[in-house]
């Protein structure tokens, strides 16, 4: 996968005004840098925190939003009113953001110098007043924003500004994410289905069909030569089933299953698609489900859903996108199947193939079986069981009036018993707050059975995505009562409702 922060940049956008003086505005510059330079050390945000200069005047802070807003390498701003700024003054910039914005509650000093403080140390230094003025005129404008409080040097400000900046990235990846659908949703299916018109103003993700066949004749124009340098790496990667190996009886179906792979991956990168779906129940001319093809592609950073869904694609490659450097994965993932028994209660996710190996750290297991659905040959895929961790799913929903996305805080375990006769890749997970209140929630909610399951993406991540979209996040966590949570499901109806424009 390419490295989505790379020439990446977030500014540092600092207030002021002219009352204090060149020499106070100095060293509001001089301080301002040294906030960006100590972020920057931390490590723990993956692009650059660029300074720009101390904006003192309505016409510059416009000028520098609109700057920002114009730059394809910014992904957002983080804005400190070092000392007071009239937040009149901001009323024109913030009316023209068009990037995410984080609200960097901070000073250049730690400790308060009390036996020399005076009203000079005290007017340089008064973000406690000017990031509250600066507040007021956010809420004022209602300018979704996240907010963190605390010194540059920090480590959990530091982390929780690069946990925005993930997000601030899923947003970028989002707006010019191309999503290409080989044929249409499963038949007669409901939550699979929404707005990809009002997901295009949404998101900014542009959702079209291909048809199959279009993919066929692709397929079908792969060298052998081609298909060769990939099963090389199929047979240095996994444990390859004997039957598949070079020679064997089914080694014909593996070819295949890299050709499709050779093909599905040139197809994408003509039409610019960084995320795509397919359906059992419209494969043309193709011998086989796509299994292999598409683990191996989301394992890349393509999002994927199964059955035409593109909804859980776009999540699937925003969770790619949020958590690219970090370990853990993640992948399209389906609630198949309860464990009820008391005490044990945990849930059993998998897929009919395509389940991505970033789940696991072990060698998977390269296996070819009989698919039941479909009416084709028997697929290729990649068997292995999801490592044991925290984790969360989320599913994005089309509510009519609104998307809503559900997550819901799990943890992933081993299997109770080995799955010898289960040729699929797997996931157990134990959901939060337990079985009973997650799935009534979960179904409460209007949640689909497809996800995205990630090991990588922090649930803070997810939280400040919704709030840059704009759109609901309802969450089932440790806390969760299904009492509580269905009023506030109720209560977010009323907001998002009565937050869109007439």
């Amino acid at each position: 996968m390419k490295n989505p922060f790379e020439g990446k940049e977030v500014w540092l956008l600092t207030g002021s005004q002219s009352l204090y003086g060149e020499d106070a505005l100095a060293q509001v510059a001089a301080q301002s840098q040294q906030v960006a330079a100590r972020l920057n050390q931390s490590g723990d945000i993956p692009v650059t925190i660029v300074w720009r200069p101390v904006l003192t005047d309505s016409e510059a802070i416009r000028r520098a939003i609109l700057e920002a807003g114009a730059n394809d390498a910014v992904l957002g701003v983080i804005t400190w009113m070092h000392t007071f700024s009239p937040a009149k003054m901001w009323i024109r910039g913030l009316e023209a953001l068009r990037k995410p914005l984080l609200h960097l509650h901070t000073q250049a000093n730690v400790a308060l110098p009390w036996s020399t403080l005076d009203m000079d140390f005290m007017n340089l230094n008064q973000a406690a007043h000017g990031d509250r003025e600066f507040g007021y005129i956010l809420t004022r404008l209602g300018i979704q924003r996240t907010t963190v409080v605390g010194h540059a040097s920090n480590e959990d400000v530091s982390r929780r500004i690069g946990t925005w900046t993930r997000a601030a990235a899923g947003w970028d990846a989002a707006q010019s994410m191309v999503l290409a659908r080989f044929g249409d949703n499963m038949r007669n299916v409901a939550v699979t289905e929404g707005d990809k018109t009002e997901a295009e103003i949404r998101f900014g993700t542009s959702v079209n069909t291909w048809g199959v066949d279009e993919l066929a004749h692709a397929i079908d124009d792969v060298s052998e030569a081609a298909i060769d340098t990939v099963v090389s790496d199929y047979l240095g990667s996994y444990e390859v089933q004997p039957e598949l190996l070079p020679g064997a009886s089914r080694h014909e179906s593996l070819r295949y299953s890299a050709r499709q792979e050779i093909a599905l991956r040139t197809f994408l990168e003509s039409v610019g698609a960084t995320a795509f779906t397919d359906t059992f129940e419209d494969l043309g001319t193709l011998r086989q489900l796509p299994g292999l093809a598409v683990q191996r592609l989301m394992a890349d950073g393509y999002g994927f859903g199964a059955e035409g869904d593109w909804k859980t694609a776009i999540l699937v490659r925003l969770a790619k996108v949020m958590g690219y450097g970090l370990p853990g994965g993640a992948s399209l993932m389906e609630d198949y199947s309860y464990n009820f028994e008391p005490g044990a209660e945990k849930i059993l996710g998998a897929h009919m193939l395509e389940v991505c190996p970033s789940l696991t750290t072990s060698r998977p297991s390269l296996e070819i079986h009989p698919l039941g659905i479909g009416g084709k040959d028997d697929p290729v895929r990649l068997v292995f069981t999801a490592d044991p961790g925290p984790g969360l799913v989320v599913a994005m929903s089309d509510l009519r009036d609104r998307f809503r996305l559900t997550a819901n805080v799990i943890e992933l375990v081993e299997p109770d018993e080995p799955l010898p006769r289960l040729p699929v890749a797997r996931a157990v997970w134990q959901p939060a707050p337990d079985l009973a209140t997650s799935a009534a929630a979960w179904l409460t909610a209007g949640a689909a059975h497809h996800t995205v399951l990630t090991t990588a993406v922090s649930l803070e991540t997810w939280h400040d995505f919704s709030a840059i979209a704009g759109v609901e996040l309802a969450l089932i966590d440790h806390d969760t009562t299904l009492r509580r949570f269905e009023h506030e499901l109720h209560w977010n109806a009323v907001y998002h409702r009565t937050a869109q424009a007439l």
